[in-house]
Formats: C-alpha cells, structure tokens, sequence
C-alpha cells in the first residue's frame, strides 16, 4: 500500500470518465477545486452549473435537472451538505429522484479545520432518509469505481470522501467493488473487523499487528452503509465470532450502529465500535486527530481483543 491518493480525486476522475453519458450534468457549491468536480467544469462548462454558497439551491436544482432526465452530480463540503438536508430529504429523497450528492473533507480526518468543519454525523443523517444509498469509500480507485456505479443506480444516494490522502489498496481488483457489496481483504477467524473509509487502512494494520501475537483477524471494508451486506456480516459472525466495527465518524448511527442493528434483528455476536465518541473534534493533523479521537490502529486491535474476550 505504498501508493497514496486522497478519495475525492477519485471522485473527480470519476466524472471524467462517465462525461460520456450525455446526462451526466455537475452542480457547484463554490467549492469545485476542493471536491474535484473543477476537472469536469473544466472539460465540460456547459454542463456544469455553478450554484455559489448556496447549497439548499443546489440541491433542488439537482432535483429539477432529475424529474427532467439528467444524472446530476452535486458536490460540496460534507459539513455543508447538512445545511440543505430539508432539501435532500423533501426535494430528493421523498420523490425518490435520481440526485448524486457528494460530501467531501469529511470526518476529524479532515484535520485542521477544526470542529466547525469536520463532519462526523453525515452518514447517520443520510442513512435515516428512505430510499438514498449511503456510501464512504476507502481510497482512490474504489471511490471512482463506486461513482462510475451511480449513473445506473436510479435512485439518489451520498457519498462522503477525504481531503486527505490514503493507501490504494484496489489497484487490479476494481472487478471487486460493487455498490452494496462490502470487500473482503484479510481473511480470520478470531474477529472480524469491519471498516470504511480512511480506517479501512487503519484495521489492516490492526489486522497485522494481532497476527504478531497469534490472533487472525478477517477485515473488511464496508463501502456501502446503506443498503448494508447483511449476508457479508452474518458469514462473518459464523465465521469469527466476534465483530469490531471502525469509522471516522460519531458512534451514534454510522457505520457501527448499522451493524449494530443487523446483529440485534439477525444474529448475535459481541460487538465493539471504534469511533467518535459523541463529541465534537478539534484543530489538529489528521495523524493527531486519529489518536486523539482514539481512532487508530492502536485502538482497532484493543477494541479487538475486547471483542474476543466477550466471546462466549
């Protein structure tokens, strides 16, 4: 994993490659540069729309270009895709239109932005809305395949990606990544680990620091929160036993409660969540902000062995 990139240049590339669909249009918030959507206006300015600080606009403008007929793209700062949630959810959701939104900067990863910025609720907003896909890929390449997935989807959803860079881990295996469909990349059968976003990588160094001390750890990169691999989970309980679940953002709702709720409605195993702890950030590296939030490797294997210890 020694080659970097940060996932919302894999968003932006993405719209490149999917330009060739004639619907395909581009919503701006004023901040193209920084969710890469700048790449298609660029290429494309008759098909991209430039809203301004004007997010609630954006969004159902989007709407309109959807009841319509086009595929739109809308982007901005994960923290401000929270001012036109009314938005997503009466103008988008309910009408079960086709609109793409894309959350960028997400998460304490975000760094130092502060707690202002760093949105660490995003996932559990979108994933109480009926019929919107919920998605935050782990690095570059999978972050273009799951958006090249979306023209086809036919129903909205959100995506949240990273400012900051992370290992490329699907180089070769983009056959793999599919909407709805966590990836397996390390296979236990003492605990498995399942993870989004920039802590998928975070789980794979857990992963191989508990092979040090005898313990195989299955590890999983669960892209899509919403709808959730509920088959992937429960052949994980049959297979492990005991489940630890890690995400950049808050405990409640995210990534943890929805595995959470599988468990409690399907099949039972000891769970243990590694994230936000229901508190706001702060203004720091993004390798700070994970000790700080005690969200690292370092916390994913004690979480880890936790879960084992619950085993019964």
């Amino acid at each position: 994993m020694s080659e970097m990139a940060a996932t919302r240049d894999g968003y932006g590339q993405a719209l490149l490659e999917i330009a060739g669909n004639p619907k395909v249009v581009v919503l701006e918030a004023d901040l193209g540069k920084s969710t890469k959507s700048l790449h298609f206006r660029k290429k494309y300015p008759a098909r991209t729309i430039s809203c301004g600080i004007g997010e609630q606009n954006m969004l159902l403008t989007g709407a309109g270009l959807a009841a319509s007929g086009y595929i739109p793209f809308a982007s901005t700062f994960a923290i401000f895709t929270e001012r036109a949630f009314e938005q997503m959810r009466n103008g988008v959701a309910r009408p079960n239109l086709a609109v793409h939104l894309c959350g960028s900067h997400g998460g304490t990863h975000t760094g130092t932005d502060g707690s202002s910025a760093q949105s660490i609720e995003d996932l559990a907003i979108y994933r109480t809305l009926p019929n919107v896909v919920v998605m935050h890929p782990s690095d570059y390449v999978s972050t273009l395949e799951l958006t090249k997935q979306l023209p086809a989807l036919n129903k909205p959803s959100y995506t949240r990606t990273a400012r900051n860079k992370t290992p490329v881990m699907y180089r070769g295996r983009e056959s793999e990544i599919i909407i709805g469909k966590g990836i397996t990349l390390r296979q236990g059968t003492d605990v498995a680990i399942i993870a989004c976003g920039v802590l998928v990588s975070e789980s794979v160094k857990a992963a191989e620091a508990l092979a040090e001390k005898g313990i195989n750890a299955t590890v999983v990169d669960m892209h899509t929160l919403k709808p959730l691999d509920g088959d992937l989970i429960n052949s994980l309980v049959s297979q492990c036993g005991a489940i630890v679940t890690a995400e950049d953002h808050n405990v409640i709702g995210g990534l943890g409660g929805a595995v959470a709720e599988h468990l409690v409605k399907n099949i039972f195993a000891p769970l243990e969540m590694v994230g936000v702890k229901d508190r706001f950030g702060e203004s720091g590296q993004s390798d700070e902000m994970l000790e700080v939030m005690q969200i690292n490797s370092k916390y994913i294997e004690q979480a880890a062995h936790r879960a084992i210890a619950r085993k019964s």
